[in-house]
C-alpha cells in the first residue's frame, strides 16, 4: 500500500511539472490537480465524463476545375470570361499560364473567396454567375495587325495599297492617324468587313488579296522640293553640307537645308528666359508625331528631338500670340502645314541641327 502512494506521488509530481512546462494552469494546488488527472485517467470507463462537444466533420474539398498547366478550351472560356470582368488583359489562347493565374488569384481576391490562383468549383461558379456565355470572337479574337498611332514601314505599305483602291488620297507617310483610319474604314465598308478602322488579319489578307506588292516609288515617292528665296535665310557655315535644320537665333528663322541649298524657311521662336534654346550642332535623335509633353502636360505635335528633351515642333501659342510668349527650351514654329511637311517628308532620324546666333 505504502509503494502504490509512492507511486502515485511520483505520477502526481511529473504531471504537475508538465502543466507548469507547458504554460497550462487549472487552478488550485498543481500537486492535487495532477492526482485528480491520474485517478480520473485510471477510472473505468463507465465513470470517466464524456466530451463536452463531439469533433466537427472534416469540411468538404472544394473540387479543383482548372489549374495552371491545363491547355484547353474550357480555359479559354476562362479567359475570356476573366477578360468580361477586368481582370485579365491577355489574349485568349487556351493556356492556363502565369498571366491567367494571376488574373484567377486577381478575381478571387476580388470576390473575397480563398486567394490560390486555381479555379476551384466556387470560384467557377462564381465567375459564370458574374459573366455571359463568351462569343466566338471573344473566344478566338481577331489579331491587329496595324492601328491608331502606328508609325513605321507596314503603314507605309497599307497607306500604298490603300491608295491603289483609291481609299487614301495621300503620299504615304507611315504614319496612322485620322487620314488613314477613315480611309480603312471606307475600305472595309466597302469589302463587307466591320467598319472599326483598325487592321485585323482578316482587313489585311483581303487587302493584300486585291492588291499588288507596292514598288519603291508608290512606298515613298519621289519628293519636288520648293523653290523658296534663300535671301531670308541666315546661314551657318556648318548648314552647308548634308542635310540640316538651320535654325538662326537671329533671324528667327528656320531653315531646311540639302547639301547648302535652301528648300524650306520657317519663322521659329525659342526658350523664354531661365529656358533658353541651347546653341551648338546636334542631330534628330527621335520624331514624335503627335507627342504630349508629360512635364509641362502641352501638346508638342511634329516633334522631332534633338538635344534631351529639346526639340523642334509646332506651337499652337506661336501661331495665335506670336513673340510674345516663349517655350521651355524647345524650338517652335507657327506653320502647322510646313513644320507638317517636314516631319512628313523630309527630315529622317540622324538629320543635323545647327542652332546659331
Amino acid at each position: 500500500m505504502r509503494s502504490n502512494r509512492i507511486r502515485l506521488s511520483a505520477v502526481a509530481l511529473l504531471s504537475a511539472a508538465t502543466l507548469f512546462l507547458s504554460g497550462c494552469s487549472q487552478g488550485g494546488d498543481p500537486a492535487e490537480n495532477a492526482a485528480n488527472e491520474v485517478a480520473a485517467s485510471e477510472a473505468p470507463a463507465s465513470e470517466k465524463p464524456e466530451p463536452s462537444e463531439k469533433p466537427s466533420p472534416t469540411k468538404e474539398t472544394d473540387e479543383v476545375v482548372l489549374k495552371p498547366g491545363d491547355n484547353s478550351d474550357k480555359v479559354r472560356e476562362l479567359q475570356a470570361r476573366l477578360v468580361q470582368v477586368k481582370h485579365l488583359k491577355a489574349v485568349p489562347n487556351g493556356n492556363y499560364g502565369p498571366a491567367t493565374e494571376g488574373g484567377v488569384a486577381e478575381y478571387q481576391a476580388a470576390q473575397k473567396l480563398e486567394v490560390t490562383g486555381i479555379v476551384t468549383a466556387s470560384t467557377w461558379e462564381q465567375l459564370t454567375s458574374q459573366t455571359k456565355a463568351p462569343t466566338k470572337d471573344e473566344l478566338f479574337p481577331k489579331k491587329q495587325v496595324l492601328g491608331h498611332g502606328d508609325n513605321n514601314d507596314k503603314v507605309r505599305e497599307l497607306q500604298a495599297r490603300l491608295k491603289q483602291l483609291d481609299h487614301f488620297k495621300d503620299k504615304p507617310t507611315g504614319f496612322y492617324g485620322d487620314v488613314t483610319l477613315a480611309a480603312v474604314k471606307a475600305y472595309q465598308q466597302a469589302a463587307g468587313l466591320e467598319p472599326t478602322g483598325t487592321v485585323f488579319e482578316d482587313t489585311w489578307e483581303k487587302l493584300t488579296s486585291q492588291t499588288r506588292q507596292p514598288t519603291a516609288d508608290e512606298l515613298k515617292p519621289p519628293v519636288e522640293l520648293p523653290t523658296v528665296d534663300a535671301s531670308q535665310a541666315d546661314l551657318d557655315d556648318r548648314c552647308m553640307t548634308g542635310r540640316v535644320l538651320c535654325i538662326s537665333k537671329t533671324s528667327k528663322k528656320l531653315a531646311w537645308v540639302i547639301d547648302g541649298k535652301v528648300h524650306k524657311l520657317l519663322d521659329v521662336r525659342f526658350g523664354a528666359k531661365g529656358y533658353e534654346t541651347r546653341e551648338g550642332v546636334f542631330s534628330v535623335y527621335w520624331k514624335s508625331r503627335e507627342h504630349v509633353s508629360t512635364i509641362y502636360d502641352s501638346a508638342m505635335p511634329f516633334a522631332m528631338f534633338f538635344d534631351g528633351g529639346q526639340a523642334v515642333h509646332y506651337s499652337e501659342n506661336f501661331a495665335q500670340n506670336g513673340y510674345t510668349g516663349g517655350s521651355y527650351g524647345c524650338v517652335n514654329v507657327r506653320d502647322y502645314e510646313g513644320i507638317k511637311w517636314l516631319f512628313d517628308t523630309q527630315v529622317k532620324t540622324g538629320d543635323k541641327v545647327v542652332i546659331h546666333w
